[in-house]
């Protein structure tokens, strides 16, 4: 991921935009389950963004450093109460490295599909286990892909969602027209849709084996129904 899709606008909105994402219910069991698998040791965010995760995970005692390409996004971060005092270093997440002996590292958000080609994914799963400890473990939350050319995926008075889905590339866009202003503002960001299986691969070729997958933070059992999954993999 080299082009910043947050800059400027659309970090200053970002937060108000999280929806179901940016309810404390949700954000709060995300940092527990991670907190659960850091220990007592560092945590690797990448794409640390405006702090959803961070923060909390942080006030629960672990050390975080973060990984983000945009400065306006860091930007939001640095605004809130102990934004500052969080490590971030600008670079891309899927190639830049900031240490080793990290306990966790992990991806939120439908991030991973940031990444626009398997080449990239690959790059990104092999950088994050470069930074982790033996034993450490690494932890993706995504979307499972909607077989339809096109869904809805948001509706309200000032935001409508629309994937555009195409199976034979997986290449999914996600188009988001926000009501701004009292005008429609169209913004679509590329993504390269991926399975768990694909996802188990990719951790294999970078030496992580697959330690439990969820369908949501709380542990939800992950089925054929699920529409999301939280995997977590483990360095060898």
């Amino acid at each position: 991921m080299t082009k910043d899709y947050f800059a400027g606008p659309v970090a200053e909105r970002y937060d108000s935009t999280l929806g179901e994402w940016g309810d404390p219910e949700v954000v709060a069991a995300t940092a527990d389950f991670l907190a659960e698998l850091a220990r007592d040791g560092a945590a690797l965010e990448l794409a640390i963004g405006t702090g959803r995760i961070a923060l909390p995970l942080a006030a629960r005692g672990v050390p975080v450093h973060g990984i983000d390409l945009s400065e306006d996004m860091v930007a939001q971060l640095r605004a809130k109460p102990g934004g500052a005092e969080i490590p971030v270093t600008i670079g891309d997440f899927a190639t830049t490295r900031v240490g080793e002996g990290f306990s966790l590292a992990y991806l939120v958000f439908n991030t991973i599909g940031n990444l626009t080609t398997q080449d990239v994914q690959v790059a990104c799963f092999e950088n994050a286990a470069a930074q982790l400890a033996p034993g450490g473990c690494f932890v993706v939350e995504v979307g499972v892909s909607a077989r339809e050319p096109l869904r809805v995926f948001a509706l309200s008075d000032t935001h409508v969602g629309i994937d555009e889905y195409d199976a034979a590339t997986q290449r999914l866009v996600s188009h988001h027209f926000s009501l701004v202003d009292a005008q429609w503002e169209l913004r679509s960001i590329p993504f390269r849709a991926v399975s768990p299986a694909e996802l188990d691969l990719m951790a294999r070729l970078a030496d992580l084996r697959l330690r439990e997958r969820w369908s949501g933070w709380k542990r939800e059992p992950f089925t054929a129904e699920s529409r999301r999954h939280v995997s977590v993999w483990e360095k060898l």
